[in-house]
């Protein structure tokens, strides 16, 4: 894939991740072999529907592991590229970006990712995913995500102030 040598190859070759990840001590062998890193790059780089699903579902079964989510995180485009994809590319898209996220809040949140969360907008997408026509599901995992780190985001002004109300103390 990082070579792409073609788009048929690397094409192939992120379908065969898709099925393999999801199995056993695969998105960990992804992991060791640099899946991830070349991943987010591709994702940088993709503007095709098809193409950002797939690799955000990549992403979400190697996020399955504590490798996984510790190379997403190392990546310095990781977080902002994933979070951008919510909202701007398809539901799907968007489901498997908030599951990333809330996979990753939930293992191995920093005050520091938290802030970057923050000034990245991811805020403010989740809020934006409560109001809009997206899946259910996706939906409550925003919701979660919200709820996790309220203590940290209350007094972000991205939160609207009805929501507060939910939040804990």
């Amino acid at each position: 894939m990082r070579d792409q040598i073609s788009r048929q190859a690397s094409k192939a070759t992120l379908q065969l991740l898709v099925h393999i990840c999801p199995r056993g001590r695969n998105k960990i062998k992804a992991v060791e072999a640099g899946a991830v890193p070349i991943l987010i790059d591709l994702l940088l780089e993709s503007s095709k529907k098809r193409d950002c699903e797939m690799i955000l579902t990549v992403l979400d079964a190697v996020c399955g592991c504590a490798e996984g989510r510790s190379e997403l995180l190392s990546h310095g485009a990781g977080l902002a590229i994933v979070s951008k994809k919510i909202l701007r590319v398809s539901q799907v898209a968007s489901e498997r970006a908030v599951r990333i996220l809330l996979s990753i809040s939930k293992s191995c949140a920093t005050i520091n990712m938290l802030q970057e969360m923050l000034q990245l907008g991811v805020v403010a997408k989740l809020c934006l995913v409560l109001q809009l026509d997206c899946g259910y599901k996706t939906k409550e995992r925003a919701r979660e995500l919200l709820k996790l780190h309220a203590k940290v985001w209350k007094n972000s002004p991205c939160i609207p102030t009805n929501l507060f109300s939910s939040y804990p103390a």
